[in-house]
């Protein structure tokens, strides 16, 4: 039986990636397509009937903005309340941080903060709700939300960082047709969605997350101008700095109450401003304080917990008509996306098409009854023609004519059947009710009224939440499509590394009968990395595994570490025969040790963090550091970079090759670590400093040092292993005339076996002080462990005396990455992405630079671990054994490269395709967008995350045993011309 050659295994193996790639493109792009909207913009129509098609129709492209802006009052019935709008976005401000939570008043610590805000509170001068953000929580989504009302698509997460043009209906549009003059400043977003639509602007990045004071005064210093300027009917003004100063320090930084009181002052200014302008008009301006998402404890954002979705909203100039006291004004709580259609009718414009808001009855408490009722029902006819949209089948017969409401009431009273009979009798119900209100509304009394009130509020509740959670319509051809190919690149892979190990089980035996024995025989480790992969695969079904992934991957690997330890103690001789002897002794401490430490940087590894959605209130070890304060979070990173440090000048100094090399990487790595110290010393305790030209520049100086003594490793090490063979014959001629070819070889292939442990080493050694340069302070140590508990793991494999699969060693290597992923604080919750680390180093935004970054931080363990098996490669005993002078090009790199390639594009393509079809099974699921389709995003950058890392040891494996090759060749050469001559 013959083998896979290298050709046919490295064109099935691209033919997989490629098939992977496209299936995962087609199903992506057919389950997140964005969000189907209405085409147009909300006109004179929006304030007739759904279903009254007999009116005429306005040529409105036609009309100048002072005639729509008359037309629209005429028709709508319902006044403006104000003239000009303040809507001042505190990007990241948790409604708790003013309103208080659960009901009990904000701390004191956030009321000294922001007095006067709570001041306008406490006088009834403002109402604050707790305004629920939609998952994901990042800006430019959330934006979208408050000025169109729509729930946008999942994916508006990845197009946060590339923001384009917003053209759908929107407040903004719909302002600038009847004529309003615009300006904006901050976030350079609303610049990005709303091109030429303001009058004046000056826009600052969003993602330079460590600019926490310049990107807030460049806001303020326009405001003493602006605010006496009459020119201008909205001003948008939004501030970066309370969500900056949580992404680098969280919720309890010491920069936060400043910030707050900075943000109170900004309040002051305009309110009383606002209120000195409008003379005799009060209620003239309204000011509108918003925050888009909020944020954890940590200060990140962009999941579905409760603390980021609390997001504040404000009106400031607005006040109840019935009497509010403190605590009735921290219990409301309204939608984001009840935003637009509040302030469409406090300004006497369509709502939005595409709003799935309601519109907060509270506001509007100010207008007569008969116009709060006219307010709501045009709230509802923009529902209902939204609904109608979605069901084509709803048609609601008009209550206007024709029927007796006094008969028709005990009908609607109950409403039940299909989806659309219930909003038709929902509607009907408040339409009749409304009709009846009209015609009794001299001697009707405030029941009547509050009864009309209440049935609106139920039709716009029951439609707003319908609209809310449809789920679109998914092209099932084409998510099909794209799961096949998923899983049949997965069946490819699987294929390959079962021809794999066919062949190393015919390579092992002498007959086939042998090789099919060997096929059958199973050992422990092999079946339950096998059962490791069948559970987490069973696992994707569960919300609840999902969010608590953390916790499976740490038993799953502590296990697999005491099955090794069974195996290990199995080996151990024993009996008369087999005593230990000073050699035995040395054998089985070396296999006792590395297994030991494996074990003991696990637990602590698992004790680092308690990660997840539900348990990270649970103390671990970095929340008892971080109560020690910043001394002992420096102190342990200070001592991880040392130890980072000392293990790379260790292992340098074991390799083999030319002495000065190995000097030269030591004093590189000894600078890098020094600079990366002196970075933690000087930068760590000041946040301020952390984001001057400064630390900049030695980030900046870091990653040149690291970045030349890596290419230099990768570049020169092979060459020089060949300087190291010719210092022992003085020249090639006398390396051709040696004993025999194949110890020739044998002494060439120990030089190819050290310059992969040396580039390998310098990847690991490169990529851990990085780490400790980007990742949090508090994962300092962590880094370190895990670096150690690889290099145990190599150890391990290397000493150990049984016998084990080598796509077994690898698979062990990437769980290990895995656990580590979670054990360095990950999650399944986009909220648990670091931003800050992404910004070291970088002088100015660059999204491309900051996302590289980031990536980086997120994925440090998955990518340690591909990393390390160039050191896993240069440690195999085939390395050395089993290369000769007959050993092909092609034959070179499936020995070296097949199964450390191939194994973790294996088990990622297997996870890839059960979960793609775990997600097309829940796409009805209520956590599919909150739970589900963020941890699908994770394993699509998972999967990017091992092709880059294979891609990176593929292309050094076949750099090396390129250069490998043709020394090989060339010293055969020369002994070819030795015999001519001779």
């Amino acid at each position: 039986m013959s083998s896979i050659s290298c050709t046919k295994l490295t064109i099935w193996t691209i033919f997989a990636m490629v098939l992977q790639i496209a299936g995962l493109y087609l199903f992506v792009l057919g389950f997140f397509p964005v969000k189907p909207a209405l085409s147009g913009a909300s006109g004179p129509e929006s304030y007739r009937p759904p279903e009254n098609d007999s009116f005429e129709d306005f040529n409105v492209s036609s009309m100048n903005s002072d005639d729509l802006r008359s037309l629209y009052l005429e028709l709508s019935e319902v006044p403006p309340l104000y003239r000009r709008l303040i809507l001042m976005v505190v990007d990241g401000l948790p409604a708790e941080f003013v309103l208080g939570k659960d009901g009990e008043p904000p701390t004191k610590a956030f009321v000294d903060a922001m007095p006067y805000t709570h001041s306008l509170l406490a006088n009834n001068m403002a109402i604050g709700y707790h305004a629920k953000a939609a998952p994901p929580t990042v800006t430019m989504p959330r934006l979208k939300a408050m000025v169109s009302g729509a729930i946008g698509g999942f994916l508006d997460v990845a197009l946060n960082f590339n923001t384009q043009a917003f053209l759908d209906d929107n407040l903004l549009g719909q302002f600038f047709r009847i004529g309003w003059n615009m300006t904006m400043f901050g976030d350079e977003t609303w610049l990005k969605l709303f091109p030429k639509l303001f009058t004046r602007q000056d826009g600052v990045s969003s993602f330079f997350v460590k600019d926490t004071i310049v990107v807030d005064l460049n806001v303020s210093r326009h405001l003493p101008e602006e605010l006496y300027q009459d020119d201008w009917h909205l001003m948008i003004l939004h501030y970066l700095g309370v969500d900056h100063v949580g992404h680098i320090g969280g919720r309890k930084s010491v920069l936060m109450p400043p910030k707050l009181r900075e943000m109170d002052d900004v309040v002051k200014m305009i309110h009383l401003n606002s209120v000195l302008s409008s003379d005799s008009k009060q209620g003239d301006t309204l000011l509108l304080l918003v925050s888009d998402h909020g944020m954890t404890e940590s200060g990140n954002h962009g999941g579905s917990s409760y603390e980021e979705t609390d997001s504040l909203a404000l009106f400031i100039g607005a006040s109840s008509k019935a009497p509010r006291d403190d605590v009735s004004a921290i219990q409301d709580t309204m939608n984001q996306v009840d935003i637009p259609p509040t302030l469409a009718l406090l300004f006497g414009v369509p709502i939005p098409k595409n709003n799935v808001g309601v519109a907060n009855v509270d506001c509007l408490l100010s207008l007569p009854d008969g116009k709060l009722l006219r307010a709501l029902e045009l709230n509802s006819w923009q529902l209902l023609r939204l609904l109608k949209a979605q069901l084509p089948g709803l048609s609601c017969v008009s209550l206007d004519s024709g029927y007796h409401v006094d008969t028709r009431w005990p009908k609607v009273s109950q409403c039940s059947g299909t989806t659309e009979e219930m909003f038709c009798c929902l509607y009907s119900k408040a339409a009749a009710l409304h009709t009846f209100w009209n015609s009794t509304a001299s001697s009707s009394d405030g029941g009547n009224h509050y009864n009309t009130v209440t049935a609106y509020h139920d039709f716009l509740m029951t439609a707003s939440e319908w609209l809310t959670r449809k789920v679109t319509d998914k092209p099932i051809g084409q998510l099909a499509l794209g799961i096949l190919a998923m899983v049949t690149s997965s069946l490819v892979f699987l294929r390959l590394l079962f021809c794999l190990r066919r062949d190393e089980c015919l390579k092992g035996n002498q007959g086939f009968k042998d090789m099919k024995i060997s096929m059958h025989n199973w050992s422990l480790e092999e079946i339950y990395v096998v059962a490791v992969i069948v559970i987490l695969v069973v696992s994707m079904g569960s919300s609840s595994m999902v969010e608590e992934e953390q916790y499976i991957w740490h038993f799953l690997t502590s296990t697999l570490f005491w099955i090794l330890i069974r195996k290990m103690i199995k080996s151990f001789p024993v009996g008369e025969r087999d005593r230990l002897n000073k050699s035995n002794y040395h054998s089985c401490f070396s296999q006792v040790c590395p297994i030991l430490v494996m074990l003991i940087c696990g637990r602590i590894i698992r004790a680092w963090h308690q990660g997840g959605v539900n348990w990270t209130h649970l103390p671990d070890i970095s929340k008892w550091l971080e109560q020690g304060g910043s001394n002992k979070k420096k102190a342990i990173r200070v001592v991880s970079c040392i130890l980072v440090t000392s293990l790379s000048l260790f292992s340098f100094s074991r390799s083999r090759l030319n002495r000065v090399f190995r000097n030269l990487l030591q004093f590189f790595f000894l600078l890098s670590g020094c600079l990366v110290l002196q970075h933690i010393m000087i930068y760590q305790d000041n946040m301020l400093l952390v984001s001057g030209h400064g630390a900049t520049f030695m980030a900046q100086i870091i990653y040149a040092v690291l970045s030349i003594a890596t290419g230099f490793t990768v570049l020169a090490s092979p060459w020089l292993s060949l300087v190291s063979i010719c210092k022992d014959s003085t020249s090639y001629s006398q390396l051709a005339g040696s004993h025999s070819v194949k110890n020739q070889m044998i002494h060439m292939s120990k030089g190819f076996k050290e310059s992969i442990y040396l580039i390998g080493w310098a990847y690991m050694i490169s990529w851990s002080l990085l780490q400790l340069l980007l990742q949090q302070p508090i994962n300092s140590m962590p880094v370190f462990l895990l670096l150690l508990q690889i290099s145990a793991a190599m150890m391990y494999f290397f000493n150990d005396g049984t016998y084990r699969k080598p796509w077994v060693e690898v698979a062990i290597l990437y769980f290990i990455g895995m656990t580590g992923h979670f054990g360095l604080g990950n999650s399944n919750t986009l909220a648990t992405i670091d931003v800050a680390g992404a910004f070291i180093g970088i002088s100015s935004h660059s999204t491309i630079l900051s996302g590289i970054l980031m990536f980086c931080i997120t994925y440090a363990s998955p990518i340690s671990v591909l990393l390390s098996l160039m050191i896993y490669i240069s440690l195999k005993d085939e390395c050395v054994n089993g290369l000769d002078h007959t050993m092909e090009f092609g034959q070179l790199l499936k020995s070296e490269l097949a199964i450390p390639f191939l194994v973790p594009l294996g088990i990622n393509s297997v996870l890839l395709s059960a979960y793609t079809i775990v997600l097309l099974q829940m796409r009805n699921h209520l956590f599919i967008w909150s739970v589900f389709s963020p941890k699908y995003l994770y394993i699509c950058a998972t999967t990017a995350c091992v092709y880059m890392g294979g891609s990176i040891v593929a292309a050094t494996v076949l750099y090396t045993s390129l250069v490998y090759t043709l020394s090989r060749k060339r010293i055969v050469s020369v002994r070819n011309s030795t015999k001519r001559s001779d």
